[in-house]
């Protein structure tokens, strides 16, 4: 779900089966063996911290747990002991031909094994479909190594490095760059003189893609065009027409050379229409099935293979016991007791490529929640016996060594993480990146193993941590890990029993009366306002987050800031409380008290995690208006909570009286001021290219936070006031809901009947009032009656009681 071949589509997938309403009342449960605390791991109903070196007998295990039920052989020599590895067995077997097993391992014996289960349980033609394969990430480790062995030996005369940057994010990657001396002619076309180019004798810089045409294949027989949305920003060249120019047609332009594959390859031979209309409407819809389409003759396209006329393979997998064993006992051990690496990538900065972009170094990591760095994350455990518990906000910085490689990097406390193991971020260390990411972090990528040729991102011996003299601060937007058993936050409850009770994990807060705890009513029975939504006549803005579909991704963070011009103000302010970010995503771990408030604080070794996304939530009673002086914060007629910038003078009461912390004050001119240096880009025209010109760039001293995006807002009433009807679902959506790739965000008009977030939170409208009937939907904080418009749906978890 995090960064592995195609998380969006990933998150859409597995979110589906955790939704739960009226007509879907079951969901799938999810085992997870990881050693690092993963987003995916975080959102699993059972967790179980394991070690690099045992994952490989786990899967084995596992197979031979299936294989007893289907009488097929084990594997032998695969004895392992972790918990709910039976239990795992045992739910898979129960639900053969609707499961699904899979490895983020790079490690081809374990990946086998993990096939041979899928195979065992009728996976194959049912959850695993062979003739839809994807063609991104095909990378192939033995082939590079043999490309710098061969660098290495002076047997290249010439080398192109088509975007590609290995002599940063190759392990061999500081051989690479000194054998390169032997290679007479190199170029890059790298849009800037990165680790690789600067190696290079030229560079030949690549169109940005919203700069070009081209084609390409994700998946098979699923065409898809790319057109140019901006012309060149710089005296660059498209990749392709280069290659063009180089193999001897520097007459040939590539928009021509690109309709004259299509319609050699795709242009149907029986379509009635000429080739003019086929290309325009392949542009307008953006994807065609060539797999269906009869096709003329002629050679592939540009960027993409053509569509293959072969029959698939036979679906399924024979698996080599034998080999396999042997395989695995050479590489796996529970008898391993010295430290284990395992370095992996951050959801936003992936393996560095686009680390110069600010936007992705200030997003908060899911899990750590932490910006700016990369660090070495270590168990509770770990850090108490190794003496590295902060001390005044400061973690200690350690050098680690690995591969005969060494590195120094702060060392954080990471409850999830399986004793025994550290985790390093990959994607950090550039040094010619840009200014952003330039010198920050450390460089993980020579840490890497090799097998054979095959990159192991997990090393299990000769790994040492030195503990140092030095100490950093990281910076990190929550610092508080637990929400402290308050229900009126988080609510949650089993699978077994929300089928039971569909308000089961329900908490609603009473208060105390006039006449004392004799007669306590709900928040809402005493109150001093006069009620807002009896104003409501035209339309009523509300938000509904489903915490059983939300990943805790944080793309709904990143399409805020591109939507809103949120600016990007560094770790140093981030230390001081002054990130600006508009949506937060709050990552709670369950705690390992009950009555304790010291116990209550501290998050169990290996945590149960809740994602929930926090914004502005529109009060109906806020009170945040309430204490402006000058009215710079209003209520509209539709539900909102408003600013006027110019009316704000800046005295924070707002922001005191707000019960959730969700706006932000401009302390300086982020924008265009020196001492940020990552957004003074904003000053010069190319830099502003990134706002958005509908929204507001503010300025210091003012008080901004979440505005619903009233901007899209007010352009999908226009567009359908010109056309003489009411605005629909289709009209107006906010950017994080249109980002989210769980759809757990539903935005929406709760006056209209038949938009989805009435539907989802099953509003009934009565003649003077509206009520929310959805058994899971509740507001946090609830017991203050602030009366928010952003509701949230339960938390519900597939785990069996015993182990609740």
């Amino acid at each position: 779900l995090g960064t592995w071949i195609s998380p969006v589509t990933f998150i859409h997938q597995y979110t589906k089966r955790r939704k739960l309403n009226k007509a879907q009342k079951g969901m799938s449960r999810h085992y997870h063996f990881e050693s690092n605390m993963s987003l995916t791991g975080s959102n699993a109903d059972y967790r179980i911290p394991v070690k690099p070196s045992q994952q490989g007998l786990i899967a084995a295990a596992l197979y031979n747990r299936i294989a007893k039920n289907s009488g097929a052989s084990t594997i032998s020599g695969s004895s392992v002991d972790v918990p709910f590895l039976d239990k795992a067995a045992e739910a898979l077997w129960n639900a053969r031909g609707k499961s699904l097993v899979v490895s983020g391992s790079n490690d081809p014996d374990l990946q086998k094994v993990v096939n041979g289960i899928n195979q065992l349980l009728g996976n194959y033609g049912s959850t695993i479909d062979l003739d839809k394969p994807v063609y991104y990430r095909q990378g192939n480790d033995q082939e590079m190594s043999q490309f710098i062995d061969d660098v290495s030996g002076g047997r290249i005369d010439a080398v192109i490095f088509y975007n590609a940057n290995p002599v940063y994010d190759h392990p061999q990657g500081v051989l690479l760059a000194s054998a390169l001396e032997k290679v007479p002619l190199k170029i890059s076309t790298a849009d800037r003189l990165d680790e690789t180019a600067t190696q290079c004798n030229y560079v030949a810089p690549d169109h940005h893609y919203l700069e070009s045409w081209n084609d390409a294949e994700p998946q098979k027989g699923h065409l898809s065009l790319c057109q140019p949305g901006i012309t060149p920003l710089f005296n660059t060249r498209q990749a392709q027409s280069s290659l063009l120019t180089w193999s001897g047609a520097p007459e040939t332009d590539y928009y021509e050379y690109l309709r004259t594959q299509w319609k050699a390859n795709y242009f149907p031979v029986t379509d009635s229409g000429d080739f003019e209309t086929f290309w325009n409407q392949s542009l307008y819809d953006g994807v065609i099935d060539a797999s269906q389409a009869p096709v003329t003759s002629g050679d592939a396209a540009t960027e993409t293979e053509p569509v293959s006329t072969e029959e698939t393979e036979t679906e399924g997998f024979n698996l080599d016991i034998s080999a396999v064993a042997s395989a695995l006992q050479s590489k796996y051990s529970t008898e391993n007791s010295g430290i284990e690496l395992v370095l992996y990538q951050k959801v936003g900065i992936g393996t560095g490529s686009q680390a110069n972009n600010p936007w992705l170094q200030e997003l908060p990591d899911p899990i750590t929640k932490a910006v700016w760095d990369n660090y070495i994350t270590v168990s509770q455990k770990f850090a108490r016996e190794h003496g590295l518990t902060m001390v005044e906000g400061k973690t200690k910085i350690a050098k680690l060594t690995a591969n005969g490689v060494t590195v120094s990097a702060p060392v954080l406390i990471q409850p999830g993480q399986a004793n025994g193991t550290i985790g390093l971020a990959l994607g950090y260390g550039r040094k010619n990146a840009g200014r952003v990411a330039d010198g920050l972090g450390a460089n993980a990528f020579s840490l890497i193993s090799r097998s054979n040729g095959t990159l192991l991102y997990q090393v299990t011996s000769e790994v040492s941590l030195e503990i140092t003299g030095e100490s950093h601060r990281i910076g990190q937007t929550q610092t508080h890990e637990t929400y402290m058993g308050r229900e009126t936050v988080i609510q949650e409850a089993l699978l077994s029993d929300y089928q039971k009770d569909e308000y089961a994990g329900e908490f609603a807060p009473k208060i105390a009366t006039w006449k004392g705890d004799e007669e306590k009513v709900a928040p809402n029975k005493v109150t001093l306002w006069k009620h807002h939504q009896d104003k409501y006549v035209n339309h009523h803005w509300g938000m509904s987050i489903d915490l059983n579909s939300c990943v805790g991704c944080g793309a709904c963070t990143i399409a805020c800031q591109a939507e809103n011009n949120v600016p990007v103000v560094g770790r140093d302010e981030v230390l001081t409380r002054r990130e600006m970010h508009w949506i937060r995503i709050d990552r709670y771990y369950s705690s390992v008290g009950v009555d304790d408030y010291g116990a209550l604080e501290q998050a169990a070794e290996n945590p149960e995690v809740t994602f929930q996304p926090m914004m502005c939530q529109h009060c109906n009673n806020a009170p945040c208006e309430t204490v402006c002086p000058v009215a710079a914060t209003t209520h509209s007629t539709e539900g909102l909570n408003q600013m006027a910038y110019n009316r704000c003078i800046g005295t924070r009461y707002c922001a005191n009286n707000c019960p959730y912390k969700v706006r932000r004050f401009n302390w300086f001119k982020y924008h265009d001021n020196d001492d940020f240096p990552q957004n003074t880009s904003m000053s010069n025209s190319l830099g502003r290219m990134v706002l958005n010109p509908d929204v507001t760039v503010r300025s210091r001293g003012v008080m901004e936070k979440c505005t619903m995006c009233v901007q899209r807002i007010q352009a999908g009433k226009l567009t359908a006031k010109k056309e003489g009807r009411r605005p629909t679902d289709q009209d107006i959506n906010t950017a994080c809901a249109s980002a989210c790739p769980a759809d757990a965000i539903v935005f929406g008009d709760m006056n209209n009947s038949e938009s989805k977030i009435s539907k989802v939170l099953q509003i009934a409208h009565h003649d003077d009032h509206k009520t929310v009937e959805e058994p899971r939907a509740y507001t946090v904080l609830q017991e203050l009656n602030v009366d928010p418009n952003v509701f949230y749906l339960r938390k519900i978890r597939n785990k069996d009681e015993d182990n609740a």
